[in-house]
């Protein structure tokens, strides 16, 4: 079994586009004290000529979160590594993962995958600008690039660039001719090939990721690889992050229940209305939480039908709430 160092990257939630926003986060963070949770991929076109506040803006609940940046400019990436460090967050990721057309049009996520001299000198870039980890988030390869042979120098050589911590989507993107949402699925994983990475390269943190659905698989990997990050399945299944801690940490603080959830949300929930959040904005992000169990239909529909209404409040939620008792 692998001997684990001290790291902040044993279990964390991806970064998820259009889900992993602040009020996602804040909610994921009532469940675990010690999960690292990933911002949705912000790029750096965004942070420096859109509003950085409205990108970046973060509860200090959250901590530890770490900011994902899209970009393959070193002096870009560089500036919004600071402004991130600046923020107060607890490390920037590179995103080389990401198949999208959009994506590849901005000449960054996993199109990169084919530039591993260009990424390390952004990541080497970016390290010279901040105290905070700069870590990278990958496939195992793109199309026809896609042998170990190959993804072994990609990390070969970004690690020369300065990062020591490399997250591993196992499988490869297919950059033309699957969608984005067909790139999650039908490329096969290979598990082997990142348990191999962690045995050629002992001493970067390498984090795996890719169809992990149980804290039971998530341990089983853990014995090949550093740490472990879940995405769609914590998404839809929320309520597995209450056993996170205990599981994986050996934090023995009783977890909450589902409904001592919700109510711990409540305050929170009161204070962004004041501020003009929608509470459907919140919401979404729940419509999970009583996944697999008595009520978890009538808690869905309940929310879904009511949180988009002019005027919802809290209300809904503790209607919502009635139907699982």
């Amino acid at each position: 079994m692998y001997k684990h160092k001290e790291n902040n990257h044993l279990f964390s939630v991806a970064p998820m586009l259009d889900w992993t926003d602040r009020h996602c986060r804040y909610f994921y963070r009532l469940m675990s004290r010690h999960a690292l949770l990933y911002t949705e991929m912000v790029t750096t076109g965004a942070i420096l000529h859109g509003n950085p506040q409205r990108h970046l803006q973060f509860n200090p609940e959250e901590h530890p979160v770490a900011l994902q940046l899209g970009g393959s400019n070193p002096a870009d990436l560089a500036r919004c590594a600071e402004i991130a460090q600046h923020y107060g967050y607890a490390e920037v990721n590179l995103n080389v993962g990401c198949p999208s057309d959009r994506v590849q049009n901005g000449r960054f996520g996993a199109c990169l995958m084919a530039e591993p001299e260009l990424v390390a000198a952004c990541v080497a870039a970016m390290r010279q600008a901040v105290s905070i980890p700069v870590t990278i988030k990958s496939r195992i390869g793109i199309d026809d690039r896609d042998s170990y042979e190959e993804l072994a120098r990609f990390i070969s050589v970004v690690a020369a660039g300065g990062c020591d911590i490399f997250v591993v989507h196992a499988r490869k993107a297919w950059l033309s001719g699957l969608s984005p949402k067909q790139n999650r699925d039908i490329p096969p994983l290979r598990y082997d090939m990142v348990f191999q990475l962690k045995q050629d390269f002992p001493e970067l943190d390498i984090i795996i990721n890719g169809g992990i659905n149980s804290l039971d698989a998530a341990r089983d990997l853990l014995t090949h690889v550093d740490g472990v990050m879940l995405g769609r399945e914590v998404y839809h299944n929320p309520y597995l992050l209450s056993e996170v801690d205990s599981c994986l940490y050996g934090d023995s603080r009783p977890p909450r229940t589902r409904r001592e959830l919700v109510l711990a949300l409540l305050p929170y929930v009161r204070q962004q209305l004041r501020q003009g959040t929608r509470l459907h904005d919140i919401t979404r992000h729940m419509l999970g939480l009583f996944h697999g169990v008595a009520g978890a239909r009538a808690w869905r529909r309940h929310i879904s039908e009511n949180a988009n209404k002019p005027g919802a409040d809290e209300q809904v939620l503790l209607r919502a709430l009635e139907f699982t008792d």
